[in-house]
């Protein structure tokens, strides 16, 4: 005997979530590394520019864990683009600042996952495009603002090597 699946009576919108996110992740993966960058690395450079900020506070920005945010930094300083140093505003912190190497390939890889978003968003009509960034600004700014405490650990999708 097969069990039934149960009927659904409601579109799956954390499949339909998940599987965009990681497609569009993909998408960007793929466009970022003709330039030499990951995500996180362009992560790390656009929002370092923005304002001094501390590795903690763009750890935070990126959602990433401490030992990913060490090993992108590193990376940044390997190729060049970023080094830690003291801050002007408090000299137990250091800072992660973007070198003119560093801003300039910014400002490529923003143009590149601009580039990105808008391909995605052109196979909308301009209606469905502007309900869709209007719906997602409203549930990231409100109902799934902040994640639910959970007493076991929500895993991400795991991202497949090739």
């Amino acid at each position: 005997m097969t069990a039934m699946a149960p009927a659904r009576n409601a579109p799956d919108l954390s499949y339909l979530l998940d599987h965009t996110s990681h497609v569009l992740r993909t998408q960007m993966s793929a466009a970022l590394a003709e330039v030499g960058l990951t995500a996180r690395m362009h992560c790390v450079l656009v929002h370092a520019l923005e304002e001094e900020r501390t590795q903690i506070q763009l750890a935070e920005i990126g959602d990433m864990d401490k030992t990913t945010m060490v090993v992108t930094v590193d990376a940044l300083e390997s190729a060049g683009l970023a080094e830690r140093r003291p801050s002007s505003r408090d000299r137990r912190a250091r800072i992660i600042a973007v070198t003119e190497k560093g801003a300039r390939l910014a400002e490529q890889s923003r143009r590149i996952v601009d580039r990105v978003h808008e391909d995605t968003l052109q196979t909308l009509p301009s209606g469905d495009r502007e309900a869709l960034l209007r719906a997602l600004n409203q549930l990231a700014g409100d109902h799934l603002a902040t994640p639910e405490e959970s007493p076991g650990t929500v895993r991400r999708a795991r991202q497949s090597k090739k």
